[in-house]
């Protein structure tokens, strides 16, 4: 079964970085849940539209599809990495 907190620290592993989060009637704890939340500031400060926007659901859903696969987990690097270097933090 995958949890909310299962869900954080696979994401976080390609890069993508997400809240485990309570959804209503939870039958998970507060520290495991069943939901996360996306928070949407990053990519916005960094100029992501709408494409990109599908790209991160397109690697979230791959790799949430996917947990224990080291191969999917490697294709979810290269094209988040793909996508931070198509949007820098800092213009030189």
């Amino acid at each position: 079964q995958l949890t909310g907190k299962t869900a954080e620290k696979v994401l976080d592993e390609v890069g993508i970085t997400v809240n485990k989060n309570t959804i209503p009637y939870d039958p998970e704890s507060p520290f495991v849940t069943s939901g996360i939340r996306i928070g949407t500031a990053a990519v916005t400060t960094r100029g992501f539209g709408l494409e990109e926007m599908d790209e991160i659901a397109a690697i979230i859903g791959l790799v949430l599809k996917n947990v224990g696969s080291e191969q999917a987990l490697e294709e979810a690097r290269q094209r988040v990495a793909a996508l931070t270097e198509k949007f820098p933090l800092y213009q030189d």
